[in-house]
């Protein structure tokens, strides 16, 4: 059993996704069950299927001095920048500390690779097209690279590519950070876009449902892919006395296949295990939990094998039918919705579960619901076994 941490503060986070621009639209369309999946316009070829599609991101542009990392992804992760006074909220935790003690740690599963499709459908005699000869888009680092120009954070810069638990461990990895004297805050988060690499790539893998994704739903058969982009700011708790904390989290990775995962959730009980560890508590205190739940027979099937582990009081949820599997971005993107949850007392709905397995019934929320919420899991788990549990209490509390 891993020993208890000190809790951080967050003491801002923002959020855009297809549900909107800003944690209001989020909360509004939780509490509403109104989802943000559409039919897909985005491909460069058609494929029938859903997507969670963020508004406006081709219409924004970014400031001079950022020009040269124009792409999709960046400018998605501009728009999250400037939701929810984070950008203020950052240059205030710079001037606090000094540029040099805030750390930044970013989760993607495909940065700019939207960018490195184009350069290649139009290869100019073998190189590149010239708007796109910048290497600086064409790497995995390209997200993390930008945040750091765009915000003047200047300490430790992290990526984390960990397939769809990657922006949940950053989370751990900013803890570790803070806790060993490396920085003194950090912003962490996570964004993915749309590109066909994705879009076909899952099709390819017989993963994509052809309508609006259902987790936990007997007639599941797919995931529908979204684009988000997520942030917080982690602290130590006594700079931000009343703000949620990341009170726990668990790592873990099974590698029992490149896309399927462990047939008992050895790799996902062993993450969770360590989350209430470390958060100094047991499941019996957990209120709700965000399950990864991507609609896919396999994952849903083995994460239901964790419910038995909380009481029958706590409710659990999957949000992927709202804004669909951000991939890179969920493990963020789902943390503010854990979060959200326990700021205003919401219970998300399962959408698009109309026939519930039977093995989650008893812990599964159906509808929107209204009850306090001091103690909120949100569980990511990625290919090849990369697994992530999350556990964030009410201010004071942990």
């Amino acid at each position: 059993m891993p020993a208890r941490i000190e809790p951080l503060a967050i003491s801002a986070m923002s959020a855009t996704s297809a549900l909107g621009h800003g944690l209001a639209a989020h909360i509004d369309a939780l509490g509403a069950g109104r989802g943000g999946l559409a039919a897909n316009d985005f491909s460069s070829a058609h494929l029938d299927c859903r997507i969670g599609r963020v508004t406006g991101v081709e219409d924004v542009a970014l400031p001079a001095a950022l020009a040269h990392r124009d792409c999709r992804n960046n400018r998605l992760a501009w728009l999250g920048l400037q939701q929810d006074d984070l950008l203020d909220a950052i240059a205030r935790i710079v001037a606090r500390h000094g540029a040099a003690r805030v750390a930044l740690v970013l989760g993607t599963s495909t940065a700019s690779i939207g960018s490195t499709e184009d350069a290649y459908r139009r290869l100019d005699h073998g190189h590149f097209p010239a708007d796109l000869r910048r290497p600086e888009i064409h790497t995995p680092h390209s997200l993390a690279a930008f945040v750091a120009d765009a915000t003047g954070i200047a300490g430790p810069a992290l990526t984390v590519s960990t397939a769809c638990s990657s922006s949940a461990k950053v989370f751990a990895s900013a803890e570790r950070l803070i806790r060993l004297g490396l920085a003194d805050a950090a912003l962490v988060g996570g964004v993915d876009t749309l590109c066909d690499s994705v879009l076909f790539g899952f099709n390819a893998l017989e993963l994509v449902s052809r309508q609006a994704c259902r987790p936990f739903d007997a007639r599941r058969d797919g995931i529908s892919i979204g684009e988000a982009a997520a942030f917080a700011l982690l602290e130590r708790a006594d700079s931000a006395p009343h703000a949620p904390r990341l009170a726990g989290y668990g790592e873990s990775s099974d590698a029992h296949h490149m896309s399927t995962p462990h047939p008992q959730g050895r790799g996902a009980l062993a993450a969770l295990g360590d989350a209430l560890g470390r958060a100094g508590i047991d499941a019996n205190a957990v209120d709700y939990v965000n399950l990864h739940g991507t609609a896919t027979p396999k994952n849903d099937e083995v994460e239901a094998k964790l419910l038995p582990r909380f009481p029958r009081r706590t409710r659990a949820s999957s949000t992927k039918g709202f804004t669909g599997h951000t991939l890179g971005a969920a493990g963020a993107l789902e943390a503010v919705f854990a979060l959200l949850a326990i700021e205003h007392g919401v219970v998300p709905p399962n959408l698009g579960c109309d026939d519930p397995i039977p093995e989650a019934v008893p812990w599964l929320a159906l509808q929107p619901a209204r009850q306090r919420i001091d103690i909120a899991l949100s569980n990511s788990f990625g290919f090849g076994g990369n697994n992530a549990c999350l556990v964030f209490a009410r201010g004071g509390s942990a």
